[in-house]
């Protein structure tokens, strides 16, 4: 148990704090800091305990910029100043606690499917398979040999299906009914999440010519200022495979000495793709409405896909190596 006094923290949490006098964290709040940045908010592989179910009821009760300042000492390491934020985590924390009204519609997987195809057209969607008011039996059966099974509501709500004979419709719908049941704002406090309907889609699987899932391109847009935008994309490879890797390149494919989150670096980077002007020019074409959004797409076979638009990545909690990014980043977000 850690106990946090009311002077160690800046701005609104610092009234948060004096209210509550002292605060008693317990140390896995929300979830564990690996778990939660490595594959984030991870749902747990083992039935919740009773003392963990207590901890987090208890922690419901906490207002949102004490929580998060909690949060981000936890996994930062340092309290952020959420009255004047200077870095990107602070900056992030900050458009959680004040969304852009625009972030609901956009942050749906589901309904920013039109957004997309006004924006870049539709060829650039994942073939949308089913998005059923309730999950049944029926919906199952028609669904094809492979697919994949997400939620609209949240972040790693992603089951890979390449062989429906391996699964049946009841483990489907138990990993669907606990998505369901997760409010996902309450994990990060991310307040454009509070008013998304959750609802459970299916999704052609995407498989390159080698019949491998392709890798995720986050691509890091700061559009803020006149000019270009400052682009850093974020590439992880064999994402649900055993040798998971993040690596960090800019626009010109130079591979930085830079770790987001828990994901480590490969030891030698990966060929320039051949199709990574488009893919830079699709995640610009998705950026010019906001001075920053990080637009995730996948690059199979020379082909560009649409994955999500992120507004506040890592739950303003995500940690940077070497730590100086975080304040480099922060300056080139408004």
């Amino acid at each position: 148990m850690t106990t946090i006094k009311s002077a160690q923290f800046d701005g609104d949490a610092a009234a948060s704090v004096a209210r509550h006098k002292a605060v008693v964290l317990p140390e896995d709040i929300p979830v564990d800091g690996p778990q939660l940045l490595a594959d984030p908010y991870r749902l747990p592989e083992h039935p919740v305990s009773t003392i963990r179910r207590l901890k987090e009821a208890a922690k419901s009760f906490l207002p949102d910029s004490l929580f998060l300042s909690l949060l981000h000492h936890k996994c930062i390491g340092r309290y952020p100043n959420l009255r004047r934020p200077a870095t990107f985590n602070e900056k992030i924390l900050q458009r959680s606690l004040r969304p852009d009204a625009r972030y609901i519609g956009l942050t749906d997987k589901l309904l920013v499917r039109k957004y997309i195809a006004s924006k870049i057209g539709a060829k650039h969607l994942i073939p949308l398979i089913a998005a059923p008011d309730v999950f049944t039996r029926e919906v199952f059966d028609a669904l094809p040999s492979a697919f994949v099974m997400k939620a609209n509501h949240g972040s790693s709500f992603v089951e890979v299906v390449r062989n429906k004979s391996d699964t049946s419709f009841e483990a489907l719908q138990r990993r669907a009914e606990q998505w369901l049941a997760i409010d996902f704002y309450s994990i990060a406090r991310e307040r454009h999440y509070r008013t998304i309907e959750p609802r459970i889609f299916f999704e052609h699987l995407l498989l390159d010519a080698h019949g491998q899932i392709p890798a995720d391109f986050k691509v890091h847009c700061f559009s803020g200022r006149q000019g270009p935008p400052i682009i850093y994309i974020l590439v992880i490879s064999d994402r649900f495979g055993n040798a998971t890797h993040g690596d960090v390149y800019d626009i010109n494919w130079n591979h930085l000495d830079v770790e987001i989150g828990f994901y480590k670096r490969s030891a030698a980077p990966a060929p320039r793709p051949a199709n990574l002007e488009a893919v830079l020019d699709t995640a610009i074409a998705l950026s010019q409405d906001f001075d920053y959004v990080r637009v995730d797409l996948y690059a199979p076979d020379n082909l560009v896909y649409f994955g999500e638009l992120t507004f506040t990545p890592g739950a303003g909690v995500l940690p940077f190596t070497p730590d100086k990014i975080d304040y480099e980043w922060g300056k080139l977000l408004a």
